[in-house]
């Protein structure tokens, strides 16, 4: 199995969408709705501008195996308007957004290969600071995930009015 990172584009909001869906109903067939919810996020017209306008404020990543692609994320230099009410990290800083993958490539390291490039990617840049968000409610696994990749936990907050529970983590690079 050959991973390969390339930039993506427009062209691949639909494979993007397709990830996020495979995700969706891989999590609601575990009865974990508490993250995306159960529909497709495709039929979701925030989800599309979401994943476009992060595509537009900075750079997706799409990973393949053996040239399918199979997993995504953008990188931008802020977090989402969600976030404002936490404190800034008082540097530069890369934002990890929308990490996915296709979830038949799920136990392959694409979502870790990913991180790594965004990582070298933002020390190239000459940025020491790389954060991400993520759900943190059920048992806890996307926090987790994310600590083993080399990331610790910052603060917790929650979002909108069902107080979604959500998990801000930093990694120096």
């Amino acid at each position: 199995m050959a991973i390969t990172i390339r930039n993506g584009d427009h062209d691949d909001i639909p494979a993007i969408l397709g990830m996020l869906d495979s995700c969706v109903e891989w999590l609601a067939a575990q009865g974990r709705t508490g993250q995306w919810g159960s529909k497709p996020l495709s039929e979701s017209p925030k989800t599309v501008e979401s994943v476009t306008r992060y595509m537009d404020d900075g750079i997706t990543y799409i990973a393949e195996v053996d040239g399918v692609p199979a997993a995504t994320l953008s990188l931008t230099d802020a977090p989402g308007a969600y976030l404002a009410h936490l404190p800034a990290p008082g540097e530069p800083e890369r934002y990890i957004h929308w990490l996915a993958s296709e979830r038949r490539f799920k136990g392959q390291g694409v979502g870790s290969a990913l991180i790594e490039h965004a990582a070298e990617e933002t020390r190239r840049a000459g940025v020491g600071l790389l954060r991400v968000d993520c759900y943190a409610g059920d048992d806890g696994k996307l926090v987790r995930y994310y600590e083993d990749n080399g990331f610790r936990r910052v603060e917790a907050f929650t979002v909108g009015e069902q107080r979604w529970p959500g998990q801000l983590l930093a990694r120096r690079v």
